[in-house]
């Protein structure tokens, strides 16, 4: 069965079933600066999910593009990609685990024949910390699911530690079985939505010898071991909470979220071991099989690498709302999966001028009757493809070369590395691939220290900026800076969760403050803010400064850049009321006073567009 049948009669069987087939959204985020890229396809409906009306209705199913950046060091292992498909259906407080179960299980099962006995399901096990219980009801709909199969289903706790004990239905904790957008519970900010969820896993089969390898010859296998055995193809959450200063509540509505890896249901049903065999990568890795003169058998991980990430960068690139190469924000991972890919091409031997086209090509002919962006915005791509192949072939070679030079020393030191990025524009995460594949280490840490160390000094040479937007460390920079942080408080307040920090400019006369909102705020919207913050000010609150490790600090909830180069320890600094209650919390190097009435009275004077879906406000103290 090709990707494209899989994928029309999923959207057929939900459309038979009551549910309105929505268009795929951009992969670049509109309204969430949090995020850089969509990656899953509930992204765009979480408004929906938290209570508002969808305009088409209470079920809703489409196939989404996505993109997962966290994913670019696994591409290689046969089953893990940066761009995916994802299919997927929505229960917006309709119908909630008896219907989904069924309706996912024969999806599977009937529509595309997958052998029930080869499926296995994990629920959540619970958490006492933040008074959820197990998931039976899903666990006793499963055992129900599986009897009208003939298929004994005994539910078993453990797995990873215990092994598979016969079982078929297996309790996990948070970290497999619980989703939202944040991650674990205790990292999720407030008002963020999560729930638990069931997964569905397809056995390839023992015989593979998945689990032989020496790796995990001291492990137990089970459906979530690493070994490769066991695939998740789909996994349906409950997404019925919402976390609270209290704790977590159940939401005003019910919601079922699934989503189905296209790339992974169609290796099932082509009886393939790895995606990359798939209809949906064949046609790409046979381009390269003839660029190179090798056999994807005989350099697996290479060719995987191209064709993932030459995919990624087309669909990016080719977006409606589509974005090139650059070193900032989403142009950046673009820069390096484009660099990667030229990078395994030169491990493969290829030599041919501007052959990343050529793979791009295919891309765009598999793609092009699914999302017709893709070919209507193809120029583009291969104009921009081929761009930044020349930029950094043309340096490759070189650095490879300088990099020989280091090849007798155990470590890469921090000095070195930021030679190599700032001379032959090598990324950190290639000098690190790099490193690995010569057993060596890399001063990560000291990279960064380097790297800051050369950029505070540009600015300080050419424009005199100082950490933070701030033109200057004096009394009145660092009052007025302060001030940002409560005005950012008071926008989430007056505007909602999905307002953030864009930017900032300040000296010692005025603030100028970017973030992310994309309308014009109404007076009453203005005047509440800035009441919010004079407030804040009145109360004398106390600013709190403490050095935190980074992921601590994301644990916090402190508010972040997304697309800023943190450091691995950070400054973050907390606003506390009299009573110790933590109103704000942010990450930032700048300075700050050290109560908020030291600031004097705030007061907005302009609200203005700053680019689409940014507003600015400038703002004084008297």
């Amino acid at each position: 069965m090709k990707s494209k049948e899989i994928r029309k009669r999923f959207l057929d069987f939900y459309r038979k079933r009551g549910h309105a087939i929505i268009p795929s959204s951009s992969l670049l985020p509109e309204k969430d600066s949090t995020l850089l890229f969509v990656n899953s396809g509930m992204f765009p409906l979480v408004p929906y999910l938290l209570g508002e009306k969808h305009p088409e209705g209470k079920r809703i199913a489409n196939s989404q593009k996505c993109f997962r950046s966290d994913d670019i060091e696994d591409v290689g292992n046969m089953r893990h990609t940066t761009f995916f498909e994802m299919l997927g259906n929505w229960s917006l407080g309709d119908y909630f685990k008896e219907e989904q179960l069924e309706f996912v299980f024969h999806f599977f099962t009937k529509e595309l024949s997958i052998d029930p006995k080869r499926l296995y399901v994990s629920v959540y096990r619970g958490n006492e910390e933040i008074g959820i219980e197990r998931d039976k009801e899903a666990v006793e709909k499963w055992k129900e699911i599986f009897r009208n199969e003939n298929i004994e289903a005994k539910d078993i706790d453990f797995a990873e530690e215990k092994g598979m004990q016969g079982g078929r239905i297996f309790y996990y904790p948070d970290e497999e079985n619980w989703w939202s957008r944040a991650g674990l519970p205790k990292e999720m900010p407030l008002n963020e939505p999560g729930g638990p969820d069931s997964e569905i896993f397809y056995d390839l089969g023992e015989e593979l010898g998945h689990h032989d390898k020496e790796e995990f010859k001291d492990k137990v296998c089970h459906i979530n071991c690493d070994c490769g055995r066991f695939i998740e193809i789909g996994n349906s959450v409950f997404m019925e909470f919402i976390k609270k200063e209290s704790g977590f509540e159940k939401l005003p509505q019910k919601n079922v979220d699934f989503g189905g890896g296209l790339e992974r249901i169609t290796m099932i049903c082509q009886e393939k071991t790895s995606i990359f065999e798939t209809d949906l990568f064949l046609p790409i890795i046979k381009r390269i099989e003839r660029l190179s003169g090798l056999s994807y058998r005989d350099k697996r991980k290479s060719f995987e690498v191209i064709a993932d990430h030459l995919k990624a960068a087309t669909h990016i690139i080719g977006d409606e709302r589509g974005i090139g190469p650059s070193n900032k924000e989403q142009g950046y991972f673009v820069r390096r999966l484009i660099r990667r890919a030229v990078r395994h091409g030169n491990i493969l031997g290829i030599d041919a001028n501007s052959w990343l086209k050529d793979v791009a090509k295919e891309v765009v002919d598999i793609y092009k009757e699914t999302y017709p962006e893709i070919e209507k915005n193809s120029k583009r791509v291969y104009n921009e493809i081929e761009e930044e192949e020349k930029v950094f072939y043309k340096t490759l070679k070189k650095g490879i070369k300088e990099f020989k030079k280091f090849r007798d020393k155990s470590k890469i030191d921090g000095k070195t590395a930021a030679s190599l990025y700032q001379t032959y524009g090598f990324p950190i995460e290639l000098i690190e691939e790099l490193a690995n594949e010569n057993g060596q280490e890399v001063d990560v840490e000291g990279f960064f220290e380097e790297m800051k160390r050369h950029q505070e000094l540009s600015r300080k040479l050419s424009a005199g900026v100082f950490k933070s937007g701030l033109s200057d460390g004096g009394r009145e920079t660092t009052k007025l800076h302060t001030a940002t942080h409560l005005l950012h408080y008071a926008l989430k307040s007056v505007l909602g969760d999905n307002v953030y920090q864009k930017g900032s400019n300040i000296t010692s006369e005025r603030l100028r403050f970017d973030f992310s909102y994309d309308k014009k705020m109404t007076k009453e919207e203005i005047e509440s803010a800035e009441r919010i913050v004079n407030k804040m000010i009145e109360k004398d609150l106390l600013i709190k400064k403490e050095e935190l490790s980074l992921s601590d600090a994301k644990r916090s909830g402190a508010l972040h850049l997304p697309e800023e180069n943190y450091p691995e320890n950070v400054l973050v600094y907390s606003f506390s009321d009299s009573d110790g209650n933590i109103l704000s919390r942010e990450i930032c190097s700048g300075p700050h006073v050290e109560r908020t009435s030291e600031l004097g009275r705030l007061v907005i004077t302009k609200e203005e567009s700053s680019a689409k879906g940014v507003r600015r406000i400038r703002a004084i103290l008297k």
